[in-house]
């Protein structure tokens, strides 16, 4: 499916409240997207699980303010990236350190035909976390957006509120920062 889950027509009528049917098709289209991106922006499985019901908790009382100027796909983005945001500056988030769930990163690994392979697998991903980790929020968003949700760096600007040359721009420097920081975690 995809944004055809609600009708068109009823992104015309404001103020009228989202059926449950109709949030139930969009909670099955759109929430693994919406749970990898807050995973890839809280780094922690839990807090990003959270976050998912979080966001279409939010969607689900705030759709009649769903004006359809953008797709259904970059608001749900929006929300999710603004919450995720909101919780990495919350003061527990500033003091308490986490680290990333190991079993995401062993159960990823479980998947693949060798142990060797299993184990470098892991450890790939443990250090493209780690890198990943180490950018500014709006590098890692970029990169996030771009590469594993393969958005265009149009809906990339209209998403984040600037032109495509600063998207082009800043994603350049995101991927410049993160070659860096991944070379160190070698």
């Amino acid at each position: 499916m995809s944004d055809s889950t609600v009708q068109p027509e009823r992104l015309l009528q404001p103020r009228v409240p989202l059926e449950p049917e109709e949030f139930a098709r969009l909670y099955e289209e759109h929430s693994r997207a919406i749970y990898y991106l807050a995973l890839r922006f809280l780094s922690d499985p839990q807090k990003a699980e959270d976050a998912t019901h979080d966001v279409f908790l939010k969607v689900y009382r705030k759709f009649n303010e769903f004006r359809g100027e953008s797709s259904l796909r970059t608001w749900l983005y929006r929300i999710t990236i603004n919450h995720c945001h909101n919780l990495r500056q919350s003061w527990q988030s500033r003091n308490v350190v986490t680290t990333t769930d190991e079993s995401v990163w062993e159960n990823a690994a479980a998947r693949v035909d060798s142990p060797l392979r299993a184990l470098e697998t892991k450890e790939l991903g443990e250090r493209i976390q780690k890198a990943l980790d180490g950018l500014s929020d709006e590098y890692r968003l970029l990169l996030l957006l771009v590469a594993d949700e393969e958005m265009s760096y149009d809906q990339v600007a209209h998403l984040t509120e600037q032109s495509s040359d600063a998207v082009r721009g800043k994603l350049h420097r995101a991927r410049k920062a993160f070659a860096v920081l991944f070379q160190q975690t070698a």
